[in-house]
């Protein structure tokens, strides 16, 4: 087996390349209401869902980041159910440019989050007496995108 590749961290150049590693992940905060179980209906919910992503720093290279699902399914103006999740990850950032340490931190922490988080509001939703709620993929780049856009509008004009 001449054609194995050494294990990382025996080339001292290893070390110093830029590196994203999931430290934790947990339920922070998790609310399901359910105010009636549903008997016969036959028109689909309509299901509204919210995302919401923080980043905070803890220490020099470790950030959390909370992604927050909000569900409320809704059938004829009556309320199904409503899901409250946040869902946290611990990442440590090894000699990422600071220049792009957003992107991780808004796009690809949440990314890897991401199917945890689904896989919770399924399971609560079917364990609360509904039919289990698959979320179709988010882009969080197109919600990165879409939050800098908001951001540089709000910019305040500087006047003369």
């Amino acid at each position: 087996m001449a054609d194995e590749t050494p294990p990382q961290g025996t080339n001292g150049s290893d070390q110093d390349a830029p590196r994203v590693q999931v430290v934790g992940q947990y339920i922070k905060d998790l609310s399901f209401e359910n105010p009636g179980v549903i008997s016969g209906q036959q028109a689909r919910p309509q299901i509204e869902l919210n995302v919401d992503l923080q980043v905070r720093q803890l220490e020099q290279e470790h950030y959390e980041v909370e992604l927050k699902l909000r569900v409320n399914a809704k059938a004829d103006e009556k309320a199904l159910f409503l899901l409250e999740l946040v869902y946290g990850g611990l990442f440590q950032l090894h000699n990422i440019p600071e220049e792009v340490r957003q992107q991780v931190l808004l796009i690809e922490a949440p990314h890897i989050l991401f199917p945890f988080a689904r896989r919770i509001v399924a399971d609560v939703v079917r364990d609360g007496g509904m039919p289990p709620l698959m979320i179709e993929p988010i882009d969080f780049a197109a919600l990165y995108r879409a939050k800098l856009a908001q951001m540089q509008g709000q910019q305040p004009v500087a006047q003369a």
